[in-house]
């Protein structure tokens, strides 16, 4: 029964840190697209919308901050 009691807390536990990590990734990521929208709620909604694309086509994590510049860059008001 020690043996289950620690098998079960270790996989409780390796889960919760993974599930926090994958969480802070996201809030990074979410902030990073809201930082290059500034104070424009339109462009928001839009860099938003570009983040959700660049994981739906897989862009990796190191050239996510130059895809949403560039969106960000050919983001159009109006």
């Amino acid at each position: 029964m020690d043996y289950f009691i620690i098998v079960v807390t270790t996989a409780a536990g390796l889960y919760f840190h993974w599930w926090l990590f994958v969480r802070i990734r996201r809030w990074m990521d979410r902030d990073l697209a809201l930082s290059l929208a500034g104070d424009d709620p339109q462009k928001r909604e839009y860099l938003l919308h570009c983040l959700q694309l660049a994981r739906d086509e897989g862009v990796s994590r190191s050239d996510l901050p130059a895809w949403l510049q560039r969106a960000a860059d050919d983001y159009r008001a109006g």
